[in-house]
């Protein structure tokens, strides 16, 4: 058999998967920055959900390219699990990383607070009313009436009460 040809098929079905990949990036980037600017998110945040979009097509599409190549998924799995063994002991509180990643995709889509709006936070230990400053991937930044700047872990504000007072007018 001619050596330029042992891989064609596979050289073929990447060539596919890699520009369904860039038409699949592209229409999703688009759809993100339609609602954020249907919904007047900020850009910084949009960039993040971005970024975390992209993060799970690349995944998505790697594990695609491993099977169109034909790589065995029992020593695969193994090789992920143990780096991803390692990444769990690295990052202590990787679950709260997590958490926090997934509650700022939450504020993102479906929370009416965003930058600007004046909030109170209804907690029984604290009253706390400010207006929010920056939302980013894993923290929420309020400064208060009294000028103090505190941030709230994404998944805490998930967790709590919140009255808006008001939005900035845009």
């Amino acid at each position: 058999m001619n050596p330029q040809f042992i891989f064609k098929e596979e050289i073929l079905l990447s060539i596919v998967a890699i520009v369904l990949m860039m038409v699949v990036i592209f229409f999703v980037k688009n759809a993100i920055k339609k609602f954020s600017f249907v919904k007047a998110i900020d850009a910084n945040r949009r960039k993040i959900i971005i970024v975390l979009s992209f993060t799970v097509i690349y995944i998505v599409f790697g594990a695609i390219l491993a099977a169109v190549w034909g790589v065995d998924f029992n020593k695969l799995s193994i090789f992920i699990s143990s780096i991803l063994a390692v990444l769990g002991v690295a990052f202590v509180a990787q679950w709260s990383l997590l958490s926090n990643l997934t509650a700022s995709v939450i504020l993102f889509f479906n929370h009416p607070v965003r930058i600007g709006s004046r909030i109170r936070i209804l907690d029984k230990d604290f009253d706390l009313t400010g207006e929010v400053k920056d939302i980013t991937g894993f923290y929420f930044f309020i400064e208060t009436d009294k000028g103090e700047m505190i941030t709230f872990p994404n998944s805490l504000i998930m967790q709590k009460g919140i009255e808006i007072l008001g939005n900035k007018k845009e």
